[in-house]
């Protein structure tokens, strides 16, 4: 290890970063059981959870020769050589270079285009609170065994929860993806005050079911992740019987390991529960029949046959059949530092409070933007409750740090 001593959590937590290394081996063969098998990309916080990240797909150069690595082909057409993590010597090399979260593709190595993993992403709004996403998370474990599947819970180690389901690797990224619709499609028609499948933040409320995190390319932090939290939160495998009272704040560095030596790992026999996704290709099938189409891709998805226009309903063309609704939404802050963000929106309210009282919850959308190797903070406020006389323009983000600006200008100069 190089510099064991950097401080990797430093606001709330006091952890180092061989601390950290301390942590994924006490919780090694659960963190494995993640992440074993699979090409896994590199998400790295090198000045410690508090600075900066950036997503690195290729493998270095400089890496141990022991190590594995796989060759994915991405929806762009491009290539990368990455990382497979086998041992916990790979958990401890891959914290040595600032990955605090471990980030998997939901495939193995012997088969790179079909998933043997179906994930249920469960996005609180801003305001929703812990309960509603429990009880969305319940409604998803209902649905899946009227599926004949299994779902294995954990918090996300933030604000939501993650289901994953074991499936056998028969289907391609497009077909689960097209599985994980219907099902959020059918979870929000059965808790329609809770759940929410769209895809555009100005038509959500409650619990986004982030069905995109099943096209090809996306991850998400697996079990055991440590998240960049101020209080060193873990993404934490849970028994169905713990989701009621469970509390994400519970679950934390300096808690988790003593859990997984007193109970084991919860989520030990998923790779023994493989189920088949057809009932909920029947679904989606019944949803196609009814008029409901393809839902809005990632945007770094070509366009697909059959999609809903990819772009939000505010900036839609109006058409005679689909009159424009402009949805009244101005941009407050953008910044790779979340919390210089926050504070660039509470400045934002500062200024203009004689309209504070007109904002509902869900009013303020804190987008996590993702390039291609880096991530920001966009926060927009949608002033549609505030009466027109009295809404502020569009003005100048504070901050307006965009770090993709520069290569779209260079992209659209081309």
């Amino acid at each position: 290890m190089t510099h064991p001593d950097k401080p990797y959590f430093s606001r709330q937590a006091k952890l180092s970063k061989l601390d950290l290394v301390r942590y994924y081996l006490a919780v090694a063969p659960g963190a494995l059981a993640g992440i074993e098998d699979r090409p896994v990309v590199l998400k790295r916080f090198v000045n410690g959870a508090e600075g900066e990240v950036f997503y690195q797909k290729r493998a270095p150069g400089g890496r141990p020769t022991w190590l594995r690595t796989v060759t994915l082909s991405f929806p762009s057409g491009r290539t990368a050589e990455e990382i497979v993590v086998d041992d916990a010597a790979g958990l401890a090399w891959m914290v040595n270079l600032g990955c605090i979260e471990l980030h998997p593709h939901p495939v193995r190595c012997g088969d790179l285009d079909h998933p043997d993993e179906l994930r249920v992403d469960l996005d609180p709004g801003p305001g929703v609170g812990w309960a509603d996403v429990r009880s969305v998370a319940l409604e998803v474990k209902q649905l899946l065994d009227e599926m004949e599947l299994r779902g294995w819970p954990k918090t996300s180690g933030s604000r939501g929860m993650h289901v994953n389901v074991r499936i056998q690797p028969r289907w391609t990224f497009s077909e689960v993806r097209r599985a994980a619709l219907a099902l959020s499609r059918a979870v929000e028609r059965r808790a329609p005050a809770l759940a929410s499948s769209k895809w555009w933040k100005e038509e959500r409320h409650g619990v986004f079911l982030d069905y995109n995190q099943n096209a090809k390319d996306r991850t998400t932090c697996s079990a055991y992740s440590v998240r960049p939290l101020p209080d060193a939160r873990v993404s934490t495998p849970l028994d169905w019987r713990e989701v009621p009272d469970c509390e994400p704040a519970d679950f934390t560095v300096f808690t988790v390991p003593k859990r997984f030596a007193e109970i084991g790992d919860p989520h030990a026999g998923m790779n023994a529960a493989s189920g088949s996704l057809e009932k909920l290709l029947e679904l989606a099938a019944k949803d196609e029949a009814a008029g409901l189409g393809d839902a809005p891709w990632p945007p770094h998805f070509r366009k697909m046959e059959g999609e809903a226009p990819r772009v939000a309903p505010s900036r839609a063309k109006s058409t005679p059949k689909t009159p424009r609704t402009k949805m009244p939404l101005v941009v407050v802050a953008n910044s790779p530092d979340k919390a210089a963000a926050v504070a660039g929106l509470e400045r934002w309210k500062s200024k203009h409070a004689h309209i504070a009282g007109f904002l509902a919850v869900d009013d303020v959308l804190v987008d996590s933007m993702r390039g291609r190797s880096s991530t920001w903070t966009r926060i927009r406020v949608n002033l549609r409750h505030v009466p027109e006389a009295l809404r502020p323009p569009q003005e100048t983000p504070d901050p307006d740090d965009d770090p993709t600006r520069e290569w779209r200008t260079r992209r659209a100069a081309k």
